[in-house]
């Protein structure tokens, strides 16, 4: 284990503190894992959902000229679980969740992050496996931080419409319109499938974590599990993107 040996003294007599790498502290770090698990299995069935509902984009428009994606949306913001809960009600609960889901993600990643680096210390982990999941392993946070500002870039577009993230003709409830407008604009898009990508790899790699910190170790659902965290971000992966490619290429539109 590595410690940080203050007593000069003890160390060049080969002994080695007691004194603890840094105080305990008042959230156990097993049950920031925990947290991180759940949160991120909740983006990751949020980000499947998005994406299905997103596909309607394809279905052609009915005789009334409407189109089935802006019926989607009508249903999602006014009716789901009605008349369990008012109309309109359930859309702001899923938000309240999300929110509090991504807050909580957000601080158990930076929280893990600096107490892994004070624990380590002046010693840093060699790549002793290498290859991809090497990578996505030493890359999450940063490819954290990019899906965050994508989020609120996303949010501001085609959610709330604030210029200039979002076009010059958003207008609230027209999905269909405010998507080909937004994915009309070729560095909308680009960004868009970059995002994407760093997605997949986060996701990847998110699922497979989330698989030990929930405490699954059978060897058959461990290699399940694997593969899901594979197939899942890139089904992900290709349904979003064919989407603003669609509509950037003039397919959809």
């Amino acid at each position: 284990m590595t410690v940080n040996n203050l007593d000069r003294e003890a160390v060049s007599h080969g002994k080695i503190t007691e004194k603890p790498l840094r105080e305990r502290p008042s959230f156990p770090t097993w049950a920031l894992k925990l947290t991180m698990a759940i949160t991120g299995l909740i983006f990751a069935g949020f980000v499947v959902f998005h994406m299905v509902g997103n596909l309607k984009i394809f279905l052609p428009h009915y005789e009334d000229g409407t189109h089935p994606i802006d019926h989607y949306a009508h249903w999602l913001q006014q009716d789901v679980l009605y008349p369990l809960v008012p109309h309109g009600w359930f859309v702001w609960i899923f938000r309240a969740v999300l929110l509090a889901a991504i807050i909580l993600h957000v601080y158990g990643a930076f929280a893990l992050t600096k107490r892994s680096q004070q624990s380590r210390g002046k010693f840093r982990r060699t790549d002793l496996v290498g290859g991809f999941n090497s990578f996505t392993t030493k890359t999450m946070l940063v490819t954290g931080i990019v899906l965050l500002a994508f989020i609120i870039f996303h949010i501001l577009d085609l959610t709330v419409g604030v210029a200039p993230a979002a076009s010059d003709v958003f207008v609230h409830g027209e999905v269909y319109a405010n998507m080909v407008a937004s994915f009309s604009r070729w560095p909308v898009t680009i960004f868009y499938v970059i995002a994407m990508l760093v997605l997949f790899l986060h996701l990847s790699h998110g699922i497979w974590l989330a698989t030990s910190d929930l405490g699954i170790t059978g060897k058959r659902w461990r290699a399940v599990l694997l593969f899901l965290s594979y197939l899942v971000p890139a089904v992900v992966l290709i349904g979003n993107i064919s989407i603003p490619l669609a509509i950037a290429t003039g397919l959809v539109g």
